[in-house]
């Protein structure tokens, strides 16, 4: 009742100052509320605690940035600065947060966090990588359930999804013999918006991975301000030692089960690992033949376009940590870990931007060209990698200065900057403290989940800089916000927007420089906030 009388005074306030005569408009307004926005006029991304906008650009499903933004209203407090207090309501803490075997509560933020995670381990103790990544957020939000009570019991909510389904996957290959894999699709949240997310294909994809990768998704998501929700999907389908006929045929018969959760408004498939326009080509082409609606406002439902986007984003990212240490990207070293279009992307960015691409690696091992990467080269390692399942040793052939697996670890070169595009999980403690012995500034993730928990700490220990996938990984968001029509000013514009709020986010909490929990904690509110307003749904 405070808040409300508090909320009430204040608007008063603001409706004596305006003009007289128009009082009864802008009663009309406040009465209606956003409802009453023509939907023609209301963007489809950015949230109203972001900025307001004084014109529209072409698409009309953006919001363009006014020069003279409002005050924009902390998603936390009114009040400015992590040392002041909140209005926190005793009713919610002395409510239990779970009532089995007897009411538990809970009497500070940290004390809520480790309840949230033993009823994570006690319901899914099997799936290792959800349980990580739970243990890993919780912890970070911590101090937002000191602050505001009620936000621990939105994430208990949170820590189970709308709805996750498993499905056989038969195909035939090209012997004839009838093969089957397991296809999944988890719908984790739709407080914002309809669910988007990735598709990914690799014998390292089973239910704790997806599990694990649409709760990322979830902050991710929120974070970059606009109206979707979050959505994994994938198989432990190989596609890289597959014909292209064998391929087809499987995303066909992915797509025949697929096509009853997804569609337009309603989940949104994009690529992922593994996933790239071909596959979706194949995805779109089954989809095509079972639903009649395939396009949603004029934009193409799973579009089969390859975008550097995501790449690039990745890159900026970077940028704007490294301008926190009054450095820049001239001349830096950079490990990359893959060779997928993701990497080949960052590579490209970091020519841009005048720094030096490295390595590139693969199942068959790494590359390395100690006089660095250029664009020339760049040109055949795509060229290669164009090809399914072509390895990176065919670059050796074309190049007089590249060294194969030479060194044995590629996380034995020394470099400045890392960006670890690869395998999930391949930075580990061991590969974290060499990066640190040898000098390297920063770890920018370029892919899901590419440092372990372990990894991550021995980063932070070291002094070195960490980016973190839910922050870095935006720029695929972004692209589909903007209908894939992003220029680079704009997309650079959204990366120091995402950036800014993150930061301020962990300054906010005491974690000055901590990318990970100001992402985490940016995107928890704005998700939170929603849930809380929709009740126990």
């Amino acid at each position: 009742m405070m808040t409300i009388s508090r909320s009430y005074a204040v608007a008063s306030r603001a409706m004596a100052a305006r003009p007289s005569h128009l009082l009864p408009y802008y009663a009309a307004m406040t009465a209606r509320g956003a409802s009453a926005v023509d939907p023609a006029q209301r963007p489809r991304g950015r949230i109203d605690d972001t900025a307001t906008s004084s014109s529209h650009s072409s698409h009309s499903s953006l919001r363009s940035m006014s020069s003279q933004p409002k005050a924009k209203k902390h998603l936390v407090t009114h009040e400015d600065g992590v040392h002041q207090n909140m209005q926190l309501s005793k009713s919610w803490r002395s409510k239990p947060l779970f009532r089995r075997q007897g009411d538990v509560r809970f009497k500070s933020g940290l004390e809520a966090s480790s309840l949230l995670i033993a009823e994570a381990n006690r319901r899914d103790m099997h799936e290792t990588e959800f349980i990580e990544s739970i243990t890993a957020t919780m912890e970070v939000l911590s101090p937002l359930f000191e602050r505001n009570p009620r936000y621990a019991f939105a994430a208990k909510q949170l820590m189970e999804p709308d709805r996750f389904v498993q499905f056989r996957v038969t195909w035939v290959d090209d012997a004839g013999v009838t093969r089957m894999n397991r296809g999944f699709r988890i719908q984790y949240s739709s407080s914002l918006g309809p669910y988007e997310g990735p598709l990914h294909l690799g014998p390292h994809i089973n239910a704790g991975m997806i599990k694990a990768l649409g709760f990322d998704n979830v902050f991710s998501n929120a974070l970059t301000g606009y109206d979707v929700g979050s959505s994994v999907g994938g198989s432990d389908f190989q596609p890289l030692n597959k014909s292209e006929n064998e391929v087809q045929r499987f995303c066909q018969s992915y797509m025949t089960e697929l096509a009853r959760y997804v569609g337009p408004d309603v989940d949104h498939p994009t690529m992922g690992i593994g996933c790239a326009e071909k596959e979706m080509g194949y995805l779109f082409g089954q989809y095509k033949r079972i639903n009649t609606k395939c396009t949603s406002g004029n934009v193409p439902f799973m579009t089969q376009t390859l975008s550097h986007v995501p790449g690039h984003a990745v890159v900026l990212f970077a940028k704007e940590m490294l301008k926190e240490k009054g450095q820049s990207l001239m001349g830096k070293r950079c490990l990359i870990l893959g060779s997928g279009r993701h990497a080949r992307a960052v590579a490209e960015k970091l020519l841009e931007y005048g720094a030096i691409p490295l390595t590139f690696t693969d199942e068959s091992g790494h590359v390395y060209e100690p006089g660095g990467i250029d664009e020339s080269k760049l040109r055949t390692i795509s060229n290669i990698k164009t090809e399914r399942g072509a390895m990176l040793g065919r670059y050796v052939m074309s190049s007089t200065t590249a060294k194969f697996n030479e060194p044995s670890s590629i996380f034995d070169v020394p470099c400045d900057l890392c960006f670890p595009c690869g395998k999930i999980k391949s930075v580990d403690l061991d590969a974290a403290t060499k990066l640190a012995d040898n000098g390297c500034l920063a770890v920018i993730e370029g892919g899901h989940k590419q440092v372990t928990i372990e990894g991550r700490h021995a980063l932070k220990v070291r002094g070195v800089a960490y980016g973190p996938h839910i922050v870095t990984l935006t720029g695929a968001n972004i692209d589909n916000a903007h209908g894939h029509d992003l220029s680079g000013d704009t997309l650079e514009r959204e990366v120091r927007r995402i950036y800014n709020d993150v930061k301020g986010a962990a300054t906010e909490f005491n974690a000055r420089g901590d990318l990970f929990a100001g992402g985490t904690i940016v995107g928890f509110l704005r998700v939170a906030n929603a849930m809380l307003t929709h009740g126990a749904v």
